[in-house]
């Protein structure tokens, strides 16, 4: 199962004070919008993203379909395909990307402690 990009949602109190913490460790803005409370960091392969009132908890997500320079793969697992691949691993789903659909989709699965992954696919 290739499930893509990985990076870790923070859910951040203040995002600029953030942003200024990261960049101290060697990180830079990748993406996001800081007016709209979200950026995209990266150190080289290690990204993370910050969001500010966006949701309660940290989450690990990965993007099917997508290096870790938001660059589009020739060969990935679509997140239809890592859905299926986990429901019959009897592994239980938060949401769950409708079925007979392509493009963009997201699902989320929670791991046995209750911490989000968010399979989260843009292309």
């Amino acid at each position: 199962m290739k499930l893509g990009a990985f990076s870790v949602s923070l859910s951040v109190k203040d995002i600029q004070a953030s942003k200024l913490f990261y960049e101290k460790l060697g990180f830079s803005v990748f993406g996001g919008e800081l007016n709209k409370n979200y950026l995209i960091m990266k150190n080289g392969n290690a990204l993370i993203g910050l969001f500010q009132g966006m949701f309660e908890n940290n989450i690990l997500t990965f993007n099917p379909g997508w290096d870790e320079n938001a660059k589009k793969l020739n060969s990935f697992d679509d997140v239809r395909e890592i859905q299926n691949s986990l429901k019959e691993k009897g592994i239980k789903l938060e949401n769950e990307v409708t079925e007979n659909t392509i493009g963009p989709a997201s699902f989320v699965v929670l791991d046995p402690d209750g911490n989000a992954i968010l399979v989260d696919q843009h292309v």
